[in-house]
């Protein structure tokens, strides 16, 4: 099946199937992280013990994209994707009647096993069911989607907490995921290549990032085994390259990443989401030592980030579908550098208010780049390697988000607070205007709406 071939029965049902299972996993994510104190204490666990909730997720999802890709395109993405939304809400249930940390670490690695499969496949979905005229506009939604997630989670957490109680953190996503499920019977029906997972690849896969997890989260405090990880990672790394290149899909896309456009993109991702992790650690350090703020006050002081991003997203994927994504691309990255920029050399005497238009700026900026600058990667791969593409494109946001925070580590453990937050919305800055510069390096090929199109899927 091509772009042109867009689902012409219940459309609109079908997009709602991948926005609500996109809302189910990075609503999860976010209300999990502000309940990391309850869980700590109501399992009678340290709060460093706690953190492993999160990094289990964390780690199952980066080690699950592209397997699930893969296993997208031999068995059809809707079989993947609907697989991978029930098994996220049982192990909500799961971890809803968790006695023990064990137990709510394992369920949340199944968790993060099924929200790969969502995030992997969640956009060449959306590539089957709307035309490509209107990719950009149906990214927009998706990425809109994800912002109003992430800015609700703390409140909904919140409230949650002082009520209910904490597995009804994991119960809430019950009937979301049943509706998600319902939903999606409208989504197409395409047969997979039926091509067979190389499970030697998984596992090395799987090695890659679990030892660059393990060891970007040791850097700071035991560098020599960190060394020893990471050198492990490349280890790994270079035997999948080599195991994989001669193959016609590779797990690792390395036959898409031979194309311009859809490499620039995916590098222009990975310094985009490095600038936004290091400053999403960096200001809520600028807020409450530099500007005296409470936990509660810092919330809302950067709850316009994402709220920026959503309309943002709404207005570049409209007009990625109509102008040059690289401009836009180029023009968000330079919006949110101003941002993060003025972020950093705003004054403490001039108080908190006089952060937060810098703090819409850098939302604006991010849901400008965003947008035009995944339509472009799934526009730059053939149709029948648009899982691929996904898995590509969470992996580059991943692998941003690991670097950003690994930075913004080993700056807070060099530094004063007060110079190490401002240090930090500075590289931020300075990784954003990156990602912009990159985005022109396919300027001129950025006006094609599909160049993908005219490569023949393999029979």
């Amino acid at each position: 099946m091509d772009d042109g071939e867009a689902v012409r029965t219940r459309p609109v049902q079908a997009i709602a199937a991948v926005l609500a299972s996109t809302v189910l996993v990075v609503l999860d994510a976010s209300i999990v992280n502000l309940a990391l104190p309850t869980l700590a204490q109501t399992l009678e666990v340290t709060p460093a013990k706690s953190v492993t909730i999160v990094t289990a997720y964390q780690l199952a999802l980066v080690m699950a994209l592209l397997p699930c890709a893969a296993l997208g395109e031999s068995l059809g993405f809707r079989k993947v994707f609907t697989a991978g939304v029930a098994l996220f809400t049982l192990a909500s249930v799961l971890c809803a009647l968790a006695p023990s940390l064990p137990w709510l670490v394992a369920a949340r690695f199944v968790q993060g096993v099924g929200g790969a499969a969502v995030m992997a496949l969640g956009v060449a979905l959306l590539r089957q069911v709307v035309p490509p005229t209107s990719l950009g506009a149906a990214i927009g939604w998706n990425a809109t989607a994800v912002a109003l997630a992430a800015a609700a989670g703390p409140s909904l957490g919140a409230l949650i907490l002082s009520g209910p109680g904490w597995p009804w953190l994991f119960a809430v996503n019950l009937p979301v995921g049943a509706a998600a499920l319902l939903a999606g019977r409208a989504l197409p029906r395409v047969d997979g290549t039926g091509r067979r997972l190389d499970l030697v690849s998984a596992l090395l896969n799987a090695t890659v990032f679990a030892s660059l997890v393990a060891g970007a989260d040791l850097l700071p405090h035991r560098p020599l085994l960190s060394l020893v990880l990471l050198s492990g990672a490349g280890l790994a790394l270079v035997v999948l390259v080599r195991r994989e290149t001669p193959k016609a899909a590779p797990l690792i896309p390395i036959d898409l990443l031979r194309g311009h456009a859809f490499k620039v993109s995916a590098i222009a991702s990975v310094c985009c989401f490095s600038g936004q992790a290091a400053a999403l650690l960096a200001l809520p350090f600028r807020l409450q030592h530099d500007f005296g703020q409470t936990i509660l006050m810092t919330g809302l002081y950067m709850t316009p980030w994402p709220l920026a991003v959503a309309m943002a997203a709404q207005v570049a994927g409209r007009l990625s579908d109509r102008v040059s994504s690289a401009w836009l691309c180029a023009l968000g990255g330079g919006v949110m550098a101003l941002g993060l920029a003025g972020a950093a050399l705003c004054p403490a005497t001039a108080g908190p208010s006089a952060l937060a238009p810098f703090i819409v700026l850098c939302g604006l900026g991010f849901g400008l780049f965003q947008t035009p600058n995944n339509r472009n990667l799934f526009m730059a791969a053939p149709p029948h390697r648009s899982a691929a593409a996904g898995g590509a494109q969470g992996t580059a946001r991943l692998t941003g988000q690991i670097a950003g925070a690994v930075l913004m580590t080993l700056i807070l453990a060099t530094l004063s607070l007060e110079t190490a937050a401002v240090l930090g919305l500075v590289l931020a800055a300075a990784l954003s205007l990156t990602a912009g510069m990159i985005s022109l390096l396919r300027a001129n090929s950025a006006g094609i709406t599909d160049v993908s199109s005219r490569l023949e899927e393999p029979r």
